[in-house]
């Protein structure tokens, strides 16, 4: 069973084209994990036997915690591009959080703040190594924002928890943003 593959098409499946597997998402991204199964089933051959421990094995050997498996339902726990925004609970941020982007785009923040552009929040690493890897997809040398995300919830900003390394918030301010001189 190749993980990658596996994880690929699975977040697929949960964060960008449910419909495209024939999945109904609920308010909050749940999906049952026998209905994710026989769509995925139906993709691949050598999917025929995929079972509720293949899930499992894929979210346990992967490092980014990206799907969480629970009373039989499986869902994304961030990244989703999908037309209707997923119901979050609010959660108390670290002081700290951090964001890799652009210089280009560094300047179009300093401006309007951070904003979810195409995805349904603003997504924000809880350290600099997470940050820099996010920003070097969009750039050879990224730059690492800091947000003040503690200040930043006290003065009413929600921020909600993706995983161990990812928050997420529907916008931030440029105010709670620490830019590199």
């Amino acid at each position: 069973m190749n993980n990658l593959q596996l994880s690929k098409a699975v977040s697929h499946a949960l964060r960008h084209e449910p419909w495209l597997y024939e999945l109904e998402l609920d308010d909050e991204g749940w999906v049952s994990v026998e209905e994710l199964l026989s769509s995925l089933r139906s993709e691949k051959l050598e999917w025929l036997d995929l079972s509720e421990v293949d899930l499992v094995e894929m979210i346990t050997r992967s490092d980014k915690k990206r799907h969480e498996l629970q009373n039989g339902k499986i869902r994304a726990l961030y990244g989703h591009s999908l037309p209707d925004k997923l119901l979050k609970t609010p959660a108390e941020p670290p002081e700290v959080l951090y964001h890799g982007t652009s210089p280009d785009t560094m300047v179009l923040i300093q401006k309007s703040g951070l904003q979810p552009m195409n995805r349904q929040y603003v997504h924000l690493s809880v350290d600099t190594g997470t940050a820099k890897q996010v920003g070097c997809r969009k750039a050879r040398t990224p730059v690492l924002l800091e947000v003040q995300a503690k200040v930043a919830a006290a003065s009413g900003v929600a921020f909600y928890r993706g995983n161990d390394l990812v928050w997420l918030a529907d916008q931030i301010p440029a105010q709670f943003i620490v830019f590199p001189s």
